[in-house]
């Protein structure tokens, strides 16, 4: 076990295997790598020859008319034909097993303390929905672009930061890799990291 300072209250006990991992270069890279290309919306879609209406009859007879034999007028090199590999939906997702993926949050979590990125309070609680509140109840902890992380996130806290392009809230549930190594601090309550650590266990 380990000790983690909480701003403004007393310290808390976490396990080392959450919060004492060496850091991992290539798993993290693989995790989210994974997590992003999941995300992709692979929609992307055109038609080939097969789906272009029309081109049923061939266009002219095979001999006698001097030019070259064509079978259809839907074909990808005649004007308004197909497309000759033509894209089709697909997905981008990677298989990432839950060893892998729980091993990168590790990972994470850990380089974020060491590099004394992250910052746990008891609460973090908005009385009105204004970002200016935010933004001053920010400054206690010295942190400009950073994430919160709570167990639950509150209207209000929503509607403070939806404006704001250099804070991030999530909660435990949304919470992956991407979003942890994607800003410069986190900030987390204590009763999200008591679900993190549940789920990590």
């Amino acid at each position: 076990m380990m000790e983690l300072k909480v701003f403004n209250a007393s310290p808390i006990q976490v396990s080392d295997k959450n919060f004492g991992k060496e850091y991992n270069e290539d798993l993290v890279h693989q995790v989210i790598t994974a997590v992003m290309a999941g995300a992709r919306a692979g929609t992307k879609a055109q038609k080939n020859r097969s789906d272009v209406s029309g081109g049923g009859a061939k266009p002219w007879k095979q001999k006698g008319s001097g030019r070259a034999r064509a079978g259809s007028s839907r074909s990808p090199i005649w004007r308004s034909g197909g497309v000759t590999f033509a894209a089709r939906p697909r997905s981008y997702k990677q298989k990432v097993n839950r060893k892998m993926y729980k091993g990168a949050v590790q990972v994470i979590l850990s380089e974020l303390l060491r590099m004394n990125r992250l910052v746990l309070v008891q609460d973090f609680n908005l009385e009105t929905p204004r970002t200016k509140n935010l933004l001053d109840s920010l400054k206690q902890y010295k942190v400009t672009d950073v994430l919160i992380v709570d167990d639950q996130v509150s209207m209000n806290l929503h509607l403070a930061s939806r404006n704001l392009y250099h804070v991030g809230v999530t909660d435990v549930n949304s919470l992956d890799p991407v979003a942890l190594v994607g800003f410069e601090s986190v900030i987390m309550t204590v009763n999200a990291l008591k679900k993190i650590e549940e789920r990590l266990s």
